[in-house]
């Protein structure tokens, strides 16, 4: 099923993000764990995919493992950074082949160490969107930054980028992970008022780890309020009562956004199954008004 038609529907929906291994010898664990999310039936899944495609087999396999077990409609991420344009059309064949409809396409990370070409034929998602629609029916998403992309000026090329990305035929938007709801509100106006009109889904990630604060802001800059950086001096050095506060932190991001009319959430659940449970147990009937 294509994620265009489920967020088309009235009800609310609650998606959750798995990432592959980067090794072979780590598929198992991380399948048991991405299969464990999968088990508890959320509206549908994304598969990350490995800097510079490095991952590429094990997204497609994992994304495919959880369609066909669970009945879990799956998003494959692709990057094309580091990619030329044969390259793609492989990963393409290759995901149509295992059944996936739905792409979130993607610049992508470069690689550590990487002494090659990065950008040949691609040096923006928005010519990843446009070759992905040009190669077969997928339903093609991308990414949005609420605290802006790290790699542009400002806000308003920030803006300009994200157009040419809807404009070339992403059908929806999923954020990068904020802290403060503030924030998307904001980032949704600045949008709206600049013509973007594509469903746009609040990516949440649960904090559950003390460190996770640090490389939260180093990947996106994003903003962390006071209130969160309490919760993390009082409970951070204790693994069970963070995880417990993370989740409610989450919840309570989801719920103000879910209040305030928002009705899709996609949740960055870092392969925890036990999570992902949770925040899903506290909305159990939230969802459903």
């Amino acid at each position: 099923m294509k994620i265009r038609d489920i967020i088309g529907q009235e009800k609310a929906t609650l998606s959750f993000e798995v990432f592959p291994p980067k090794k072979d010898t780590d598929f198992a664990s991380v399948e048991a764990a991405a299969l464990g999310i999968a088990a508890l039936r959320p509206s549908y899944m994304s598969v990350t995919y490995g800097a510079g495609g490095s991952t590429k087999g094990h997204t497609i396999k994992l994304a495919n493992e959880i369609q066909e077990k669970y009945g879990v409609p799956t998003i494959a991420h692709l990057t094309c950074v580091c990619a030329n344009k044969d390259s793609i059309r492989t990963a393409l064949s290759e995901m149509k082949n295992a059944g996936i409809e739905n792409i979130l396409a993607l610049r992508g990370d470069i690689p550590k160490n990487y002494d090659g070409q990065v950008f040949t034929d691609f040096a923006h998602a928005s010519e990843l969107v446009k070759l992905i629609k040009e190669s077969g029916d997928f339903c093609v998403g991308g990414a949005c930054y609420p605290e802006v992309h790290p790699d542009s000026a400002n806000k308003q090329d920030d803006i300009a980028n994200l157009k040419k990305k809807v404009e070339a035929g992403c059908e929806y938007l999923t954020t990068q992970m904020f802290f403060d709801n503030n924030i998307f509100f904001n980032f949704m106006y600045r949008i709206r008022e600049a013509g973007i009109a594509v469903p746009v889904i609040p990516g949440i990630m649960p904090i559950t780890k003390r460190v996770q604060v640090k490389n939260a802001v180093k990947l996106s800059g994003c903003n962390v309020p006071e209130r969160f950086k309490n919760i993390v001096d009082r409970f951070g050095d204790t693994e069970a009562a963070m995880k417990q506060a993370g989740i409610a932190y989450a919840t309570d991001q989801i719920i103000d956004l879910l209040a305030n009319g928002v009705k899709h959430i996609h949740v960055y659940s870092m392969n925890k199954p036990e999570v992902a449970a949770g925040i899903q147990a506290n909305l159990s009937d939230i969802l459903l008004v």
